[in-house]
């Protein structure tokens, strides 16, 4: 799936600047898309499901469209955002805005590491728990500008917009800047919890009077890896078969990264797929394929020694002419040789 050539560049943090409001992210896309079409996107949309194994929508997911009806970020349907947005420029700054574009990535900014962190401790504390009490779910997911949970009990949504903080419930929005995560806690509605991330790999909840280490240029561009991962690894989910167990791409609250596990583990081909924004051991961004068992550490695809698995990094993926095609080939050859096909 090759991305057209395009004239704009990634938003800055400038264009999405507006207060928050009330967000439905397909009956958004549909409006951008025109009649005669369904949409799908890559973002959780109100209502709330509030039964079944996942206790979410599934964005991308064609259910009973007719596939030559349909917009999709993958290649699931007929006609891509990919293909609308070369059509369109105003579709096409849409679409990047939103994840389902994505011609170029953006320099990572100073400071990063240290945002990342506190944006994991966000995510972990404050976001996560408020889903995980209505639901007994954990995992967030990409949202525009930023990320947060699926819609839960009362059409209720809470994500990162930018540098706010926000409670979508029905029909009204409460917002406040990103401070603390003691103020976030307090407009979510949630008891931070220093003890919940003990047995897991986050940081810990440290000083929830400390400002967050966070500005706008730290939000954007985590945003626009998680939608890019998160592209990717819906792209990545069709290659499933019905013997593969595909899960749902989710952005998991603890690692802080969206991920997918697809293939047997009866048979030694499982492997979770996913997008890090960087860790101890990868200082920047990083698609990942990590396998269940063992690899064969004589193919140079299996190249990352913190784990049984492959991972390309950041840098190679900016220099590469199509990112989008880069990330996708990059998992779909983990897969391959994972299953043999």
């Amino acid at each position: 799936m090759a991305a057209p050539p395009l004239a704009h560049e990634t938003p800055t943090q400038e264009d999405t600047n507006m207060a928050p409001t009330t967000r439905n992210a397909r009956a958004e896309a549909a409006a951008v898309a025109g009649g005669g079409v369904e949409v799908r996107v890559l973002e959780p949309s109100p209502p709330a499901v509030d039964d079944g194994d996942w206790y979410a929508d599934d964005p991308t997911a064609l259910g009973d469209a007719d596939p030559d009806k349909v917009v999709t970020p993958t290649s699931a349907g007929d006609v891509t955002w990919f293909d609308l947005a070369a059509q369109d420029s105003a579709v096409a700054d849409y679409a990047a805005g939103h994840g389902l574009v994505t011609t170029s990535l953006a320099p990572v900014p100073t400071g990063f590491a240290e945002a990342r962190a506190d944006l994991n401790r966000l995510g972990f504390y404050v976001l996560s728990p408020a889903r995980r009490e209505a639901t007994g779910k954990i995992a967030l997911r990409y949202t525009a500008g930023g990320f947060g949970t699926p819609f839960f009990g009362d059409d209720i949504q809470i994500r990162v917009e930018g540098t706010d903080l926000v409670r979508q419930q029905g029909d009204t929005v409460t917002y406040s800047p990103m401070t603390t995560l003691a103020a976030a806690a307090k407009l979510v509605g949630v008891t931070l919890d220093p003890a919940s991330g003990d047995d897991v790999d986050v940081p810990s909840l440290d000083d929830p009077d400390r400002a967050l280490a966070v500005n706008a240029d730290h939000i954007a561009f985590i945003a626009q890896w998680f939608g890019f991962a998160t592209a990717a690894l819906e792209e990545l989910r069709l290659c499933g078969g019905p013997d593969d167990d595909v899960t749902r791409v989710q952005l998991w609250a603890e690692h802080f990264d969206p991920g997918v596990e697809l293939g047997n583990s009866d048979t030694a081909t499982r492997a979770t797929y996913g997008g890090s924004p960087g860790d101890s051991g990868h200082p920047e961004p990083y698609l990942y394929v990590a396998a269940w068992g063992e690899v064969d550490r004589n193919d140079p695809y299996w190249n990352d020694d913190a784990f049984s698995g492959a991972s390309i990094s950041y840098a190679d993926l900016r220099a590469a002419d199509d990112p989008t095609t880069a990330a996708i080939q990059f998992l779909r050859t983990g897969f391959d040789k994972l299953t043999g096909r």
